[in-house]
C-alpha cells in the first residue's frame, strides 16, 4: 500500500463546531498532521468536557492533536506565528475580521510563510455586502432558499434536518484546501482560500431553480415531493413505519404496478410518462399507500428492493448508527472510550483504495499534545513550557 496522500502535511487548525472541524477531520484521515489549537480549556463544542463531551465533538475531532493557546496574549500570538513558519496550512472559522483584529490576518501570516495555505470557512465570504453577517446553519438555510422549499404544502417554511449548510461548507472547504495544496506543488507559493456556506449550499436546490427557470413561478413547499414532474415521488405509510420511493423510469413504473396489484396500469397509455402521471399524483399515491399500509416497513422495503425499485426505509438515528452495511465497510466503528463509554465513530467517507487508511483514534483532551508539539516544532525546553503554562499562555 502507498503512504497516505496527505502524509507530511501539517495543518494548524483553529476551527470549531462543525464546518471547519469536518474539513480538518477529512484531512487527518488522509494522513495530514492536524494540530488543533484551542482556547485555554478547550473549544466550546466540548461543553463541560469529560462525560458531557458531545458525540458530535468526538466524531469531528478524531486523529488530531490538541494545543491550547491564548491568542489574545502577545506570547501566544508569537508562538502561533513561529508555528506558521513550519506549517503547510492554517485554517479558521472565526467571525469575520477576527484574525485581522488579533493581528494574525492573511498578510501577516503570508509574510511569515509564503508557502502557507490560509483557509477561512465562513457563512458569506470575506467580501460582498453581507461579508460580516453572523452565520449559523439555521440562518443560512433561510438565506439560501432551502428553508423556503422545505415543509409541507400550505405550511410554514421548515429547516432541513441535520446541519446541511455546515457540512456542505466543510466538504467544499476540504476541496478548496486540497486543491490549493496541489496548486502550491506547481507554483511553490501558497494562497488564501475560503468556503462560504451560502455558496456551498446553492447547488442543493438545483431542481427548484430549474422549476423557476422553466415556469417563472416560485417553487412551492411540497413536503416529500419533487419540484419537478417525477411521479410517484413520496413517503408511504406502512403498518409500523414509512418507506420513501421514487420512480425514475417506465420500467420501474411497470414493475411497481405489478407489485402493488395494479398490473393493468403498467401498459395503460393514460399513465405512461411523468407528464401524464403528474396530474394524477394524489390518485397514484393513494394506490401505493393502499398497498404499503398492508405491509410492515421492512416487508415493503424488501419487496420493493427485490423488484429493483429505488426504495428506502425511513430509519431513525439508532438504526443508522448500527447499520450492518456501514459497519461492514468500516465507515462506522464501535469503540470503547475511557469516559464516554461505548461510542460509534465514523471514519472518512473518502476512499482511496491504493493508499493506506488511517486507524481511527479518539479526540485528544484539551492541550494534551501541547508540550510535545511546541518542543518538536519550536524546540522549547521544559522550563520554557513550564513558564508558558504558569503564565496561562498554553
Amino acid at each position: 500500500m502507498k503512504p497516505q496522500p496527505l502524509q507530511g502535511i501539517r495543518v494548524l487548525d483553529l476551527t470549531q463546531i462543525y464546518q471547519g472541524p469536518y474539513a480538518s477531520f477529512l484531512m487527518a484521515m488522509g494522513g495530514a498532521e492536524i494540530i488543533k489549537i484551542e482556547p485555554i480549556g478547550g473549544e466550546r463544542t466540548r461543553r463541560g468536557g469529560g462525560k458531557d463531551t458531545p458525540l458530535a465533538f468526538a466524531m469531528l475531532n478524531s486523529n488530531k492533536k490538541s494545543l491550547t493557546l491564548d491568542l489574545k496574549s502577545e506570547r501566544g500570538k508569537e508562538l502561533l506565528l513561529s508555528m506558521v513558519e513550519k506549517a503547510d496550512v492554517l485554517i479558521e472559522n472565526y467571525a469575520a475580521s477576527t484574525m485581522d483584529r488579533l493581528g494574525l490576518g492573511w498578510d501577516v501570516l503570508r509574510a511569515r510563510n509564503p508557502r502557507l495555505i490560509y483557509g477561512s470557512a465562513n457563512g458569506y465570504g470575506s467580501f460582498g455586502p453581507d461579508w460580516d453577517q453572523l452565520a449559523m446553519d439555521h440562518t443560512v438555510q433561510a438565506m439560501s432558499g432551502m428553508m423556503s422549499i422545505t415543509g409541507e404544502d400550505g405550511g410554514p417554511p421548515a429547516r432541513s434536518g441535520g446541519q446541511v449548510c455546515d457540512f456542505m461548507g466543510g466538504i467544499h472547504f476540504y476541496g478548496a484546501l486540497v486543491t490549493a495544496l496541489l496548486g502550491r506543488e506547481r507554483t511553490g507559493v501558497g494562497t488564501m482560500v475560503e468556503s462560504a456556506m451560502i455558496e456551498a449550499i446553492y447547488f442543493n436546490i438545483s431542481s427548484e431553480y430549474s422549476h423557476y427557470h422553466r415556469t417563472g413561478e416560485i417553487p412551492p413547499r411540497r413536503g416529500d415531493k419533487s419540484a419537478g414532474l417525477t411521479t410517484p415521488y413520496g413517503r408511504y405509510e406502512c403498518k409500523d413505519g414509512w418507506v420513501a420511493l421514487i420512480i425514475v423510469s417506465e420500467a420501474q413504473w411497470k414493475s411497481l404496478c405489478r407489485l402493488i396489484g395494479r398490473p393493468e396500469l403498467a401498459d395503460d397509455p393514460a399513465y405512461e410518462g411523468n407528464p401524464n402521471r403528474n396530474p394524477m399524483e394524489p390518485e397514484i399515491n393513494e394506490m401505493i399507500s393502499a398497498w404499503t399500509r398492508t405491509q410492515t416497513r421492512d416487508e415493503a422495503y424488501e419487496k420493493m428492493k427485490a423488484a429493483r425499485l429505488p426504495i428506502g426505509a425511513v430509519r431513525d438515528v439508532e438504526e443508522v448508527m448500527h447499520d450492518p452495511h456501514l459497519h461492514a465497510r468500516g465507515m462506522l466503528n464501535t469503540m470503547q472510550h475511557p469516559y464516554m463509554g461505548e461510542v460509534v465513530l465514523p471514519s472518512s467517507p473518502l476512499r482511496l483504495f491504493d493508499y493506506e487508511t488511517s486507524p481511527l483514534q479518539f479526540f485528544p483532551e484539551p492541550g494534551a499534545d501541547g508540550r510535545a508539539v511546541l518542543n518538536e516544532l519550536l524546540g522549547l525546553s521544559d522550563d520554557d513550557l513550564d513558564d508558558l503554562a504558569s503564565s496561562g499562555v498554553i
